[in-house]
């Protein structure tokens, strides 16, 4: 599937960024955005930004972003599963 939508050129101007480097921008951006809901997992969000998820790892630690964050919530069940390790 082919997604392409308009930007005018003084957004990439005031983006300081060429094509090329905006659409990978917006790639990653979207790909986070579904990560930090729990719509894509970890390799497919690599996979929408394009990237393998050793390089989206890196990405997500050069933009400050936290590579799991999980709620206390779901930390609650994690340690719960340990817990029942022999």
């Amino acid at each position: 599937m082919n997604i392409s939508f308009s930007v005018n050129d003084d957004i990439l101007l005031s983006l300081k960024e060429n094509a090329e480097e905006f659409t990978q921008d917006v790639r990653f951006l979207s790909a986070l955005m579904w990560y930090r809901k729990d719509r894509l997992s970890l390799g497919k969000a690599a996979e929408l930004a394009g990237y393998n998820k050793l390089d989206f790892i890196e990405r997500m630690k050069l933009e400050n972003e936290a590579i799991f964050d999980y709620r206390d919530d779901k930390m609650g069940e994690i340690l719960a599963d340990v817990a029942k390790l022999p």
